[in-house]
């Protein structure tokens, strides 16, 4: 354990983040004895410094959903150099946590408060049989062909800031349903379909709510206009069914300043190639 420097000004520590969601219940740390991400890091920091310390996320992703460039930051009195961070709380992670950088940032910059937007990838594997090592990172959604050219068309219309209460799960805290969607795109790859999503903000089971509905629309079994008209209308009553959590991923988050190169957190959830 490191003893905190009390001459030494408080740091502000800036992480990019990976975790494979499955054992996870997670991010936000819980009242219940609920394995969460953002528990075991800050478990990890407290080995380090010897006490607690709050780690801030850039958004809390949901029981079983990965990351594979979380932001988080927090705020350390300590000698350790910002950079060297990653590789001290790698020591002491459990192996489905991974800090791929760490940074120093300004104490007025916050991973929730200063990122321009987030963006998840949901993926979907096609093929009629099953596969043991994508299992864990996609729905296998085998039971009629998909179009994918389908899907985005009843992507398009999302563009924008809308009132997308029909994709908002009950229990969530938060006041209103308003989100800025700012980019959508669904393509092949394959035997994979993925889809994806970036928007100012996410709401409270947002994404697999949406993926469910959209599956009917690649399916042919749900129009797009009918799609169209269940969340402009404000329909949740219809959305009864949600994506699978483990096929969910959080891509990445932007922000106006951020300290780490591209290839740090830009694209690094790998896709897989199955002819």
């Amino acid at each position: 354990m490191l003893e905190s420097v009390q001459s030494t000004p408080t740091q502000r520590v800036a992480l990019v983040i990976q975790y494979l969601g499955t054992h996870f219940r997670g991010w936000q740390r819980q009242l219940q004895q609920h394995r969460t991400v953002q528990e075991e890091i800050e478990k990890a920091i407290f080995k380090v410094v010897g006490h607690h310390v709050t780690l801030h996320g850039a958004g809390r992703t949901d029981s079983g959903v990965h990351a594979a460039a979380q932001v988080a930051h927090f705020d350390a009195n300590c000698v350790i150099p910002a950079h060297k961070w990653a590789t001290i709380l790698n020591s002491y992670l459990p192996k489905d946590i991974l800090i791929r950088a760490s940074a120093g940032v300004d104490s007025d910059w916050h991973a929730q408060y200063s990122a321009a937007y987030r963006r998840y990838r949901y993926t979907l594997y096609t093929e009629n049989r099953p596969n043991l090592f994508v299992e864990p990172f996609s729905w296998h959604y085998y039971h009629s062909p998909l179009n994918e050219l389908l899907i985005q068309e009843a992507l398009e219309p999302l563009m924008g800031r809308h009132h997308l209460a029909a994709f908002h799960r009950a229990g969530s805290k938060r006041e209103h349903s308003w989100v800025t969607v700012q980019a959508v795109e669904c393509y092949r790859s394959e035997s994979f379909i993925h889809i994806e999503i970036q928007a100012d903000g996410f709401l409270y089971g947002m994404v697999r709510l949406l993926v469910g509905m959209l599956v009917q629309v690649g399916a042919r079994t749900r129009s797009l206009a009918n799609f169209t008209e269940l969340w402009t209308l404000e329909r949740r009553e219809e959305v009864k069914h949600a994506a699978p959590a483990h096929g969910l991923c959080l891509l990445r988050v932007g922000y106006p300043e951020f300290p780490f190169p591209k290839e740090v957190w830009f694209d690094t959830q790998p896709k897989f190639v199955i002819g």
